[in-house]
């Protein structure tokens, strides 16, 4: 498998780069706008083309790449049902799959950080957003956060991963560029509580 791992260091954004063989489909998960060049001379480099670009949900801090990407490259844009931008010609349900040849991403609502928020597995790694974050989680508190439901998709949705699944989330601010679920499990500070009320 291609795998890139890219960053805006404006807005300590990850966004990531997959495709199953040189030359074959690829998708993209939470491009920056600001980036959008760099990613389709990265394609070009790697002589793969752009199927699909997923947002794992609506950021504040940066505007999505999506409809750029969506106008140079012909791509699939994606988001979530709850979603209510216009730049996303298709939207994904809980249990769904986001498919490229040699690829199947399976969709997981992980709802909380916002109302829109999903999270994205292939069998060995998970992209979480902002819904849980190397050793942190994202906020609750606008754009239609919920703690109690982030709560929920942390502790009885992603924490059900096994431990060795890596962690990609959408954002770091420390340098930290992949976890594990057991890792953030033993050592999220966010993650030492018992119940949703502590």
């Amino acid at each position: 498998m291609i795998f890139r791992q890219l960053f805006d260091s404006v807005s300590s954004t990850y966004t990531y780069l997959l495709a199953s063989r040189c030359g074959g489909e690829a998708l993209i998960i939470d491009p920056v706008l600001e980036k959008v060049d760099r990613y389709i001379q990265l394609l070009h480099d790697l002589d793969l083309k752009l199927i699909k670009a997923v947002d794992t949900h609506i950021h504040a801090d940066h505007i999505t790449g999506l409809g750029a990407l969506r106008d140079k490259t012909h791509c699939i844009t994606v988001m979530g049902e709850q979603s209510g931008v216009d730049v996303v010609s298709m939207r994904v349900s809980d249990g769904d799959k986001i498919d490229i040849e040699g690829l199947s991403l399976d969709v997981l609502y992980t709802p909380g950080h916002t109302d829109d928020s999903y999270s994205f597995i292939l069998p060995d790694r998970v992209f979480t957003g902002d819904t849980l974050l190397i050793r942190g989680t994202g906020r609750t508190d606008f754009q239609n956060g919920d703690p109690r439901a982030q709560y929920e998709s942390i502790f009885g949705r992603l924490l059900k991963l096994p431990d060795q699944t890596l962690i990609f989330p959408a954002h770091d601010y420390k340098g930290d560029t992949v976890s594990t679920i057991g890792e953030e499990r033993a050592c999220n500070p966010r993650l030492q509580v018992k119940s949703v009320d502590q």
